[in-house]
């Protein structure tokens, strides 16, 4: 018996895949001393922040014998922005601007926005007596680093800002100003208009290019945990993501899954911190050149981690210009509602998840407006079913072709079965008489699946609308509360692993929908399908599927949106009387095989499938006789 010996290609072979694994080692372990490093310099950083903020609050609230005895130590703690800290908003404070939409307070320590309620709107349900509060008790942060030219790190986040709040015909103006005199100053403009959920809001310094270090970048750090505004924790989640524009207009965002996620970025316009149904955006006339954005997911347990979703943060660099700040912005404080967002004309609208490519156009032109039609006049669980209604109608042809199809197939399936057998030794010849007779009856194989393929667009464009749509938030119907949350019926004692603790009757009738659709159309497809040697046998697998797809069906919609599970309900319901009417009253088997067999007498083209297939066959033929022919 010969020995097995490794040959040179085996070996170079173990070589490479040793090479390639070490690779991989290595590259993991460098990843991880990366992270560990980036985790360490944040959290050195941020006692570094600590600290000094710690010192600043004592240094206002210490008492010291004598007034000059106190000035001396502000001015040594505070340095150039001493001015600000003696002045009476150091003391603290909020001011408050209030319009029909937004209730905003800005804090005197940092000038920072400290509380933004989206007014008239409730979280969790409709009768709660919360109302949406995007930005309180201290789950956000704006803070602007300074270098002095003394060497000294200022994080405006521990200064005080002095207030000056007036009115520019109905807008209401905040200025909020970080002096070191009254003639050198950091200054943060609010404007809040009256109806509009976008502020004006714009950075700039006056005097202060020869207090702070140019040399040395301002950074901009703005960080943010967000609420849990919905029912279901778990199902918001999926839809909380951090959206950015870049590079000219090109829109993006991090991580949809769970993980956390870095990314560094060029030519940014805006940066969007956007919940389910709310989102909170920064925008700047003059780009970003530079932003590193980061998203962590905060919910590692639902039953646990119910308050937060996920904390986003992002760093960026501003640049002086002759030595000073000069920075147009906007925030953006309000529903992820397509409409509003869109009529901005910044490009917000991308920020609602409607779908890449043509299921987003679907969405953007066809359905967002033909939903907003009927609903303007219709209550919205009915439009829901009116435009499922019309879908199905638009997609009744598709589904007819479809079936008529699968009734060809299942008419000639008996003389398939026979080539099958005649030709069982000689493939290639099986399938070209079986090509052969697809062409005399006037059948295509493929018939039956471009419809079906054709519809896919429709379908996946309605998977992404119901969740996005701001419209469907706490309107209830029938036994619905929510149609954008679940329709919970029955809570139950216990939780069911990928199902939750509740039954939603929305998912519940759908899957039993689905069950009587594939009990209609599955034996038919069994019919039509013929069975090819070497292959699976399919009407096995279209046996388990039957109860499968239903199941699937139940724990994946339970936690979803009850408007889309209703949606599913009506569709398939409606699929089923078409099925009935068209395999009852319009296609009968007699016309189908009278039709077949008029087809047979007849001279027919072959298609250009039937061509490709039939050429590829007898191109396959002759190197098969080649080959034989090589052998002998």
């Amino acid at each position: 018996m010969e020995k097995k010996k490794l040959d040179r290609n085996s070996i170079i072979g173990f070589v490479i895949i040793a090479g390639l694994l070490i690779w991989m080692m290595l590259n993991n372990i460098n990843k991880e001393q990366e992270s560990i490093k980036k985790d360490t310099e944040l959290a050195e950083k941020e006692v570094v922040k600590q600290e000094q903020s710690a010192t600043f609050e004592k240094a206002l609230q210490e008492p010291v014998a004598g007034d000059s005895l106190q000035s001396e130590q502000v001015r040594a703690t505070f340095g150039p922005f001493a001015y600000s800290a003696m002045l009476p908003a150091a003391k603290g404070g909020t001011t408050t601007l209030k319009s029909d939409l937004l209730t905003l307070e800005v804090d005197n320590k940092g000038g920072k926005l400290s509380h933004v309620v989206v007014n008239d709107f409730k979280r969790f349900s409709k009768d709660s007596n919360e109302i949406v509060a995007l930005i309180k008790d201290q789950n956000a942060n704006f803070n602007l680093q300074l270098h002095t030219t003394d060497n000294r790190v200022f994080n405006t986040e521990d200064l005080y800002f002095e207030p000056t709040l007036t009115k520019e015909g109905e807008n209401q103006v905040l200025t909020m100003r970080l002096k070191a005199s009254e003639t050198e100053f950091l200054e943060y403009r609010y404007v809040l208009k009256p109806n509009d959920y976008m502020l004006d809001f714009s950075i700039r310094t006056q005097g202060l290019s020869k207090i702070v270090d140019a040399s040395k970048t301002p950074e901009l750090n703005w960080e943010m945990k967000t609420y849990r505004n919905e029912k279901s924790i778990a199902y918001e989640n999926r839809y909380v993501r951090l959206y950015y524009e870049h590079e000219k207009g090109k829109d993006n965002n991090l991580s949809e899954s769970s993980k956390d996620d870095t990314k560094e970025l060029k030519d940014v316009s805006y940066i969007a911190y956007k919940q389910h149904f709310f989102t909170s955006v920064l925008l700047t006339n003059k780009n970003f050149e530079t932003a590193t954005l980061n998203t962590k997911n905060l919910v590692a347990d639902e039953k646990v981690d119910t308050v937060f979703t996920k904390q986003f943060a992002s760093v960026i660099p501003l640049n002086y210009s002759n030595g000073e700040l000069n920075y147009d912005m906007n925030w953006y404080f309000g529903p992820s509602d397509f409409k509003i967002l869109k009529s901005y004309d910044r490009n917000l609208d991308n920020i609602v998840p409607l779908g890449w490519g043509i299921f987003g156009w679907i969405n953007r032109f066809l359905f967002i407006p033909v939903f907003g039609l009927l609903t303007s006049f219709l209550p919205y669980g009915i439009g829901i079913i009116v435009l499922t209604i019309l879908v199905r109608l638009f997609t009744s042809p598709l589904t007819y072709k479809s079936y008529v199809s699968q009734a060809k197939m299942k008419m000639i399936r008996p003389e398939v079965n026979e080539l099958n057998e005649k030709f069982k030794n000689d493939p290639m010849k099986k399938q070209q008489e079986t090509m052969k007779l697809y062409s005399k009856a006037g059948v295509n194989p493929m018939a039956g699946c471009i419809p079906a393929l054709l519809q896919i667009p429709i379908f996946y464009s309605l998977f992404q609308f119901f969740p996005s749509s701001f419209d469907l938030r706490q309107k209830s119907f029938l036994w619905a509360d929510d149609l954008s949350s679940y329709d919970s019926v029955l809570q139950l004692p216990f939780n069911i692993p990928f199902y939750g603790n509740h039954v939603s009757l929305f998912p519940l009738l759908a899957s039993i929908a689905i069950f009587f659709y594939m009990k209609m159309t599955t034996g038919d497809q069994q019919m039509a399908q013929p069975t090819q040697e070497g292959m699976p046998d399919m009407s096995k697998i279209m046996k388990i599927m039957i109860y499968v797809s239903p199941i699937m069906m139940l724990f994946f919609f339970n936690n979803y949106a009850s408007g889309l599970s209703l949606y599913y309900f009506i569709s398939n319901s409606i699929t089923i009387g078409i099925m009935y009417v068209i395999k009852n009253h319009i296609v009968k088997d007699e016309k189908i095989l009278a039709t077949i067999e008029e087809n047979k007498t007849k001279k027919r083209p072959q298609g250009k499938w039937q061509r490709k297939m039939q050429e590829m066959m007898e191109q396959a033929q002759e190197q098969q006789r080649l080959k034989d022919q090589n052998k002998k």
